[in-house]
């Protein structure tokens, strides 16, 4: 079962030795397993920990914000034909819009220091909710964004570049993810060190941010979709690009959006037998 950081192990039933397996039923290389979707009008939130600041710049903090928050802005990547290839993916009443957009952004100048670990990333999430900071949002998603001088303890930089899960928070069901800035270690999380906006850690977060926006709004539970290796859809694309314009490492891009390039990593089309997709309907550039 997948654990939404892209390193999961597949849960393996045993059927009694009395008892054939059934026949195999086709699917398009990835499953759902019962969990509920979050189909449409998903609202993220941005919380900016660390060296982050509303107001005059500090070394992680403008320019960072700026780009993060227009591609996820209104007329941003919400709705794209990119993230209209979430559409491939129902519960068993309704298929997921691919509409979500940046609805508020708060500030935690490190509040669990520079070093966080799971639980503290939740508890970051729950101290912006119960303090009314933001709202509490069973439809939206919560994005604890860290600079780069803030770590993860359970794997940011050697076992993942971001995360998605969540938690009972205030009575609700509360999505949230961590995605930390990759300039603390670009080897790990960063294409090219040459951006398509100058911002390498910005364009890589980029990405990632893309990756676990996806996932949760077709796996928000970690109980909907996921292959039988426990890779969710954006993990069955990670690192892949497709077609870019210009050099990759040199500041390509893959995409327009918001009146900036970007290059951000594909998703796993649930359709046509299944494929690694810029954009619904596309041409898949792996299985």
């Amino acid at each position: 079962m997948p654990n939404g950081k892209g390193w999961a192990e597949a849960s393996v039933e045993q059927l009694p030795e009395h008892l054939s397996l059934p026949k195999k039923t086709l699917t398009n290389g990835i499953s759902y397993h019962g969990g509920l979707i979050m189909p449409d009008g998903v609202n993220l939130y941005f919380i900016w920990y660390g060296n982050f600041v509303n107001g005059p710049a500090l070394s992680d903090s403008v320019r960072t914000q700026d780009l993060l928050s227009v591609l996820f802005g209104e007329g941003g990547l919400g709705g794209s034909p990119y993230a209209r290839i979430n559409s491939t993916y129902r519960d068993k009443t309704q298929a997921v819009t691919g509409n979500f957009v940046l609805a508020a952004a708060a500030y935690d100048y490190y509040s669990h220091g520079h070093g966080l670990n799971d639980a503290s990333v939740a508890s970051v999430v729950a101290n912006a909710i119960s303090s009314h900071v933001l709202p509490r949002d069973a439809n939206g998603v919560y994005f604890v964004l860290t600079s780069s001088d803030v770590s993860e303890n359970s794997g940011f930089c050697t076992q993942y570049c971001g995360w998605h899960s969540h938690a009972t928070i205030d009575g609700e069901d509360i999505k949230f993810a961590f995605v930390g800035n990759p300039d603390r270690c670009p080897n790990a999380c960063v294409e090219q060190l040459v951006s398509p906006n100058e911002d390498s850690g910005a364009d890589a977060m980029a990405s990632t941010m893309a990756h676990e926006t996806i996932e949760s709004t077709n796996d928000p539970d970690l109980n909907a979709w996921y292959d039988t290796s426990g890779e969710e859809s954006a993990d069955k694309c990670a690192w892949k690009w497709g077609p870019v314009t210009g050099v990759l490492g040199e500041g390509a891009y893959n995409m327009a959006a918001a009146g900036h390039n970007w290059l951000i990593q594909m998703n796993w089309e649930n359709a046509r037998g299944g494929g690694c997709d810029q954009k619904l309907g596309g041409k898949f550039y792996g299985r």
